[in-house]
């Protein structure tokens, strides 16, 4: 597993944070998600020939779950 850090912008408040990162804990081939509204981070672990998957995954369930949010970069 290794261990991968991403800039998630575009979050309104720290309870729409915690609610996003309950959402993508149950991707399955992610694990020790953890979002900090803060310092707007997103972090989770995963195998690394999944991590294009992991990407889509994780994308998809933020334009579902939070439209406004978004990956940087």
């Amino acid at each position: 597993m290794k261990k991968y850090k991403l800039k998630i912008k575009g979050l309104d408040c720290a309870n729409c944070a915690s609610e996003l990162e309950s959402h993508l804990q149950k991707i399955d081939i992610i694990d020790n998600v953890s979002i900090s509204f803060m310092t707007e981070n997103l972090i989770f672990e995963c195998l690394e020939e999944n991590i294009n998957a992991a990407l889509e995954k994780i994308k998809k369930v933020i334009r579902k779950k939070e439209p406004d949010a978004y990956i940087e970069g």
